[in-house]
């Protein structure tokens, strides 16, 4: 797929080149008409105006570039520090890019670094099931791939097989998995998942790994123990201090995420109880914030850094010696693993038949 040309938009537009140089560069009046033309185009294509990387003819500036939600969550800062460390290791500079939770951001900085020709963009983090917004990104990758960059997508699931992506996965499903049947093994029976918004790709995978670890152990799939929600400490908090109002009819707790749980341990705490005594909370990811509860937090651990490393070793090719260009999606999976700490014990009879009691008179 060769990349577009201004004559190819003012075509589709149905205006001359000049046009659509004068719409870009924004040095001469345009009708508004014609300039939503030109601009509709121009999306549809994937144009992007830089005269300098198409006079260079596939030149790049040598530059790798990460795009994350946030610096501060620990989650995007260990990936991004993979990146850092592989992008300067190959030679290349890094730059950070945040999006804050926008879609429209992250369109918009994709389309930014594709004009300044880095060399490639790694996407990282869930994203929403939006089939709208995949098919977007599915045609950035086309358009970078035909400028001689590469889309790669860190920890969220690609955008279609025709899509010329590199993909890093982890085992999400397969961590959600273990970390439940360990619950499980542990004499739990009434396990609360709590968090993740619901059409977010890491909490479909996570609930998925869930339920499958219970109908292996033979236990019911109960939606009353399944509480959606934001990822974050405040959340954990708030919603388990509604659930213990109403009478736990859990004995523990998997949380979507480290912030989650310790939300949920803060709580458990305020409400007089204990952690693994009275309830046991487990978690995902593993970042610093685990060892630094008391108790420490049993957890799921993602290699972080790993991922970030993978993702620069895909996107420049040097991970299995493979064409960095290949017009096919390319992914690479790394394991996740269980992390035992002190957060997670045996219920007592007590406390099991307590849970049980509470649901039978909440109606659940």
């Amino acid at each position: 797929m060769s990349e577009a040309t201004i004559a190819d938009v003012a075509r589709l537009a149905g205006v001359s080149s000049a046009t659509v140089s004068r719409v870009i560069n924004r040095n001469y009046p345009v009708a508004e008409s014609t300039r939503a033309r030109v601009e509709a185009a121009i999306s549809e294509l994937g144009y992007v105006a830089n005269a300098h990387a198409r006079a260079l003819a596939g030149a790049t500036n040598r530059t790798v570039a990460i795009i994350i939600n946030d610096l501060i969550d620990p989650f995007y800062a260990y990936i991004a520090r993979g990146v850092e460390r592989e992008a300067t290791a190959q030679g290349r500079l890094c730059l950070v890019c945040c999006t804050h939770g926008s879609h429209e951001q992250e369109l918009a900085l994709i389309d930014l670094l594709h004009e300044q020709r880095a060399d490639a963009v790694i996407l990282v983090g869930g994203a929403y099931e939006d089939r709208a917004y995949a098919a977007q990104v599915a045609k950035r990758a086309r358009a970078l791939h035909a400028s001689g960059s590469t889309l790669v997508l860190c920890g969220r699931p690609g955008v279609g097989d025709d899509a010329p992506t590199k993909v890093v996965e982890y085992d999400n499903e397969g961590g959600a998995f273990a970390i439940t049947d360990y619950l499980i093994t542990q004499g739990h029976r009434r396990v609360l998942f709590l968090g993740g918004p619901s059409l977010f790709s890491t909490t479909i995978a996570r609930l998925a790994g869930h339920r499958r670890a219970l109908e292996l152990r033979g236990l019911p799939y109960d939606e009353s123990l399944i509480s959606p929600g934001p990822l974050s400490r405040r959340f954990g908090y708030e919603r388990t201090r509604e659930l213990l109002a109403e009478g736990p009819g859990f004995t523990a707790i998997f949380a979507a995420n480290d912030n989650v749980a310790a939300g949920a341990m803060q709580a458990i705490e305020a409400a007089g109880l204990s952690v693994p005594a009275d309830i046991s909370v487990a978690g995902y990811d593993d970042v610093p914030l685990a060892q630094e509860l008391r108790p420490q937090l049993t957890t799921v651990r993602i290699p972080l850094e790993e991922m970030g490393r993978q993702a620069v070793q895909l996107a420049l090719g040097v991970a299995d010696g493979s064409d960095y260009l290949s017009p096919v999606r390319t992914t690479t999976r790394v394991g996740t693993s269980i992390v035992v700490r002190q957060s997670v014990g045996a219920p007592s009879a007590k406390k099991a038949l307590a849970a049980a009691s509470g649901r039978k008179r909440a109606g659940r």
